[in-house]
Parts: structure tokens; C-alpha cells; sequence
């Protein structure tokens, strides 16, 4: 089982900063527009603005790529994630992570394994739930373990979400975000991701607090995380990801607005003190 020391192990920090990079609508997806040098010229643009403020780690998400599938992806984004990976890691000199959507968690895996990058966000872990692709029924612990085992990826660290945002629990309404966090672990998480509704949404500091209490591996803030309400989530959480704040006019799909992101880690340097 983990604990809360791969977090320092990983990013050299016990409170960990992670910023987020939307890769641009990848070839063969409804949006793309770009080539794939483009692309990847605008993701490590990105990544070294958030290094040059100050954040542990990266993580490139395919979020242009909508309408999102569900739990599968085609080989061309899994080549292309691929390639961004690869060239961000090289420039940018942080660890990073991968989550490709909707659920594509293996694929996401296969990535990091293979461009060195040391964490994936996982969907769909535990349980089931109605998503914006539709019934994700199947679990994924298990296929997912099984396959880090079968790559000799055991060293690329599993961030599960709870209650995912963008998604109905109905399914799950009986089960608390606790006892989901826990199911999580049971299953082998290295950590767990707690939301608010959507994205940029912000995560409810009464259920990180219950997350926080339930588990001993670390706890991570997922949505809406802003210089005003990071205060109130420093002490539960362990890792903060940060994306739709730093983006001009706080929206996910722009490019980073340098004066928020500075804003925001104006904070976290006066609460690391």
C-alpha cells in the first residue's frame, strides 16, 4: 500500500503543485486544427511558463479532444500524447503525468511508461457512474494493476478520482466520498483525487477533510482551486492541481494568463512559509 511519502520522493515536496497543460485537439478528433509540431510547440510553450513559476509537476491532458470517448482512444492519440510527452518532459524538466480521456487509463498508462513520465489521473477506478460519454460500468482497478504489472510500470503512480466531476452518482448514492476513498486504496490507488461538479468547479473542503480522514495516502484537490480557497485546502490536501484559474479569464480552453498564475503561487509561497 502507499503512503504519503511518494509525494515528496516524487516532486520534492510534501504539498506538491501539479499545472495543468490541455494539449491542443490531437489529429483524427472532432476540434483538430493543428499540426502535430504546433501542438506540441504550444504544450511545451506552456510547460515552461508553469516551471518558470514555480510548480513541482505537469500534467498534459488531451481535454480539446471532445467529444470524448469512452474508455477507449485510437492509436493516433496514443502516438501523439506520445510525442507531447516526450518533448515536455525533455524541456521542461519536471515530473510529469498523464491522463488521457474519457477513462483511457491504460493508454494514459502506456504513455507514461514509455516517455518517462511518473504518474497517470485515472477515471473510473472504482465503482460505476453515468459520465458525459455515457455508463462507465466497468471498474478499472483491476485490468489497470494488471496491466502496470504485465509493462514493469509499478514505478508510474495512480492519481484515482472520487466522485469524478462531469458525472452522476446516483449509481453510488449510498456509498459516502469516504467510503469511496477507501475503496479506492483497497484497490490499489497511490492517491486519491477529490472535485467539485465540473471543471473549475471548486472542491468542497468538507469532503477533503472526510477523504483526508478516511485514507493514509495522499489526497489530492482536483477542481476550482483558487488564491481564496486554497488557504482553507492546504492542510487536508497533498497535491493540487491546478488548471482553469491560470488561464485567461479563468477558462480551461484559453492560453495561461502569467498575472493569475503568479497570483496563485504568490499563495502557495506565503503558505509553504
Amino acid at each position: 500500500m502507499s503512503s504519503l511519502n511518494w509525494i515528496t520522493e516524487y516532486f520534492g515536496t510534501d504539498k506538491a503543485v501539479v499545472g495543468m497543460v490541455h494539449v491542443q485537439a490531437l489529429p483524427g478528433t472532432p476540434f483538430a486544427s493543428r499540426s502535430m509540431e504546433n501542438i506540441i510547440a504550444q504544450a511545451v510553450a506552456e510547460s515552461r511558463t508553469l516551471a518558470n513559476a514555480g510548480v513541482d509537476a505537469i500534467l498534459l491532458e488531451n481535454m480539446h479532444d471532445r467529444p470524448y470517448l469512452r474508455q477507449q482512444v485510437g492509436p493516433e492519440i496514443v502516438a501523439a500524447m506520445t510525442a507531447v510527452s516526450h518533448r515536455v518532459r525533455e524541456s521542461a524538466g519536471l515530473p510529469t503525468g498523464i491522463q488521457i480521456l474519457a477513462g483511457a487509463n491504460r493508454e494514459a498508462l502506456a504513455v507514461a511508461a514509455m516517455t518517462g513520465a511518473c504518474f497517470i489521473r485515472a477515471e473510473n477506478f472504482i465503482f460505476a457512474h453515468v459520465a458525459d460519454e455515457g455508463l462507465m460500468d466497468q471498474a478499472d482497478a483491476g485490468p489497470l494493476l494488471r496491466y502496470r504489472r504485465e509493462i514493469g510500470a509499478e514505478h508510474v503512480r495512480i492519481l484515482a478520482d472520487i466522485k469524478k466531476k462531469h458525472a452522476a452518482h446516483a449509481l453510488t448514492a449510498d456509498v459516502s466520498i469516504a467510503e469511496g476513498a477507501e475503496a479506492a486504496v483497497l484497490f490499489g490507488a497511490d492517491a486519491v483525487i477529490v472535485t467539485g461538479s465540473a471543471t473549475a468547479r471548486p472542491t468542497d473542503v468538507n469532503d477533503m477533510i472526510q477523504v483526508r480522514s478516511a485514507v493514509e495516502v495522499p489526497v489530492a484537490v482536483g477542481s476550482g482551486i483558487t488564491p481564496d480557497n486554497l488557504p482553507d485546502l492546504w492542510e487536508p490536501g497533498d497535491v493540487f492541481i491546478v488548471g482553469s484559474f491560470i488561464k485567461q479569464e479563468g477558462q480551461w480552453h484559453r492560453s495561461i494568463d502569467p498575472d493569475r498564475l503568479a497570483a496563485l503561487m504568490r499563495v502557495v509561497k506565503r503558505l509553504r512559509q
